[in-house]
């Protein structure tokens, strides 16, 4: 099942016996977990039905004891196992799937970077019985799609610019940018007017005039002062954009300039498709792809990577002002 099928049946009070939740990104996971925790029981039926326990703290053997105790004056018993990567093995579980409590709700969090076996009885029992979330890290194209569909669900509408500031700012965080748009919410008056990026710069701590995306947009018009200025800012304000992030936002912004010179169909919304932004946006990476040929690109993709390993720490010690002035030099001087 998907993190909506499984949301929209939780809000619908349709439960599974078994919510196997698991892989590398723990935002849904944790929405998952925290929405069956907050909402299924009332706060008189958390008292005698709701058991939360940890991987580390725990063993296969006991989760499976608390599973198979009745609910008291409640039509339901909710049992949590937060980091179950920790209980080993998890196959062990299998014996209870074969007979589960239809009235215990059984939620298995396996976080981190582990990884289940789609192969195992475990998975197939889950998958037939209850509901299976793999929690997958969204791919960059997915990203400005997503923030969308958050401020939806917190019934605010984003401007384009906006919400691709709220991403270019926050990167893949997703718990981050969560909290960033309920704050949002709660920052505006009238939330029936779509949000711009003017009021998300005021309200989540971005400088208007200094960030990545202003920066991103001087580097494709070649307005080398603009982007030494906002370079020095971020030199100057180490905690407004960490330098690695910024070299991996200008890294994406030249690969997505490299497939506008690629793409078979250059039309507005063919060109938004293959790269993943808003047809608002793609005027910008058309002209800065007649600044930057591919040649170009290639040579400024290996100042980037050389940028990368300098803000590592690799070949010695650099200054960010230093890393990012020389960087920025090169880029508009290639």
């Amino acid at each position: 099942m998907t993190y909506d099928e499984i949301l929209n049946d939780l809000k619908n009070k349709i439960y599974k016996p078994i919510y196997l939740l698991y892989g590398e990104e723990s935002y849904f996971i944790d929405k998952i977990t925290d929405y069956i925790a907050e909402n299924v029981l009332t706060d008189a039926e958390k008292s005698f039905n709701q058991i939360v326990m940890y991987g580390k703290d725990t063993d296969v053997k006991s989760v499976i004891q608390a599973a198979r105790r009745f609910p008291m004056m409640s039509n339901y018993q909710v049992v949590i196992v937060k980091e179950a990567q920790n209980l080993k093995p998890l196959t062990d579980f299998e014996v209870y799937l074969d007979a589960p409590l239809q009235s215990t709700i059984l939620v298995l969090a396996v976080k981190d970077t582990a990884k289940l076996d789609k192969r195992t009885k475990l998975v197939k029992l889950a998958d037939k019985i209850g509901a299976v979330l793999e929690s997958k890290k969204l791919y960059e194209n997915e990203m400005i799609r997503w923030v969308s569909s958050l401020a939806k669900s917190y019934e605010i509408t984003l401007t384009p610019d906006a919400q691709r500031m709220m991403y270019e700012h926050i990167g893949a965080d997703l718990s981050r940018l969560d909290g960033e748009m309920k704050k949002l919410k709660t920052a505006v008056s009238d939330i029936s007017v779509p949000i711009d990026g003017k009021t998300v710069a005021q309200n989540i701590g971005i400088n208007r005039e200094f960030n990545i995306f202003e920066l991103q947009k001087a580097i494709g018009t070649k307005n080398a002062l603009k982007a030494y200025q906002i370079t020095d800012y971020f030199a100057k304000n180490p905690k407004s954009t960490y330098i690695g992030l910024a070299i991996k936002q200008i890294f994406d912004y030249f690969v997505r300039i490299m497939k506008v010179h690629y793409a078979k169909d250059k039309s507005k919304n063919a060109l938004a498709s293959e790269l993943g932004v808003n047809p608002f946006f793609v005027d910008e990476y058309t002209t800065a792809a007649r600044y930057y040929p591919v040649a170009k690109i290639i040579n400024i993709i290996s100042f980037l990577r050389e940028a990368d390993m300098k803000s590592k720490g690799m070949g010695g010690t650099y200054e960010d002002s230093d890393i990012y002035k020389e960087l920025i030099f090169k880029i508009m001087h290639v």
